[in-house]
């Protein structure tokens, strides 16, 4: 019999969606970093871990699942509990080498404290897709051949830690997801001449990063996504199957149908 759930809330639909199925989650958000779950969730500041850990023990959680967009906080070492002192030269560290790092870092900080880590398509199913057409027209060979090149693309981006999207069109690689994320990138490529997508509409491809660990950090879609994706003159999305979340998915599939756009996903 699996133990009580916990979830650490943070911004956008994907912890509603987690307390909407599991309503006896024990939820907490962090101070200072946005969420939807309102007086749902029980605050904790991070610089007070040790109480957060206090707290979710209490609760008798024995799984923790982190769910929602999470910007990097800015902690004030003045606040620090000892927990936390012994933690942070660990979390400056693994800073140092890139969001994987840390957030591998932060896995291992709760796990050595006895609590399972789990990632959100493990207590959500149906959250990741299987391989095959999941919604609107049925793509043609040139929109294939953008997309196995995307992930070529992506697949050798995975070693530097860049980014988990990339937008191809007509062979050619019109623009990789950043720090900035998927926004940023698709209203870029809706200011790119037609010129350069070589006659192409172009596909949107995302999928996760080689070795990373997708409890805490797999990439995402959504209903935005699609309207974005639309709004930049793409033809189609590809995502990586059983490793990227279709949030609101309902949503997703219909948004994709009614624009005449594809949605597909690949491998796995």
């Amino acid at each position: 019999m699996p133990g009580r759930l916990g979830l650490v809330a943070c911004n956008g639909a994907l912890p509603v969606e987690i307390v909407a199925a599991h309503p006896d989650a024990f939820v907490v958000g962090l101070a200072g970093i946005r969420h939807q779950l309102g007086k749902r969730a029980q605050e904790h500041r991070i610089e007070k871990i040790g109480g957060l850990f206090e707290a979710l023990s209490a609760a008798r959680v024995t799984r923790l699942v982190f769910a929602g967009s999470l910007d990097r906080p800015a902690f004030d070492p003045s606040l620090f509990d000892t927990e936390m002192a012994a933690i942070a030269p660990r979390l400056a560290a693994a800073m140092q080498h890139g969001d994987d790092a840390l957030l591998g870092e932060v896995i291992a900080i709760f796990e050595e404290r006895g609590f399972d880590v789990q990632g959100a398509h493990q207590v959500l199913p149906g959250l990741v897709a299987d391989p095959g057409l999941l919604a609107g027209r049925a793509p043609g060979e040139g929109d294939l051949a953008d997309a196995a090149r995307g992930l070529d693309i992506l697949n050798a981006l995975s070693p530097v830690d860049v980014g988990q999207g990339c937008v191809v069109a007509g062979g050619q690689c019109l623009g990789v997801e950043t720090v900035q994320g998927t926004d940023f990138l698709l209203k870029y490529i809706r200011k790119t001449p037609d010129h350069l997508r070589r006659g192409a509409g172009g596909v949107f491809v995302k999928a996760a990063k080689a070795g990373q660990d997708l409890r805490i950090d797999m990439p995402a879609i959504g209903p935005r996504t699609v309207a974005r994706v639309a709004g930049a003159g793409l033809g189609g999305m590809v995502i990586e199957a059983g490793r990227v979340m279709i949030l609101d998915r309902d949503e997703v599939l219909e948004a994709v149908n009614d624009t005449g756009l594809f949605l597909m996903a690949v491998g796995g």
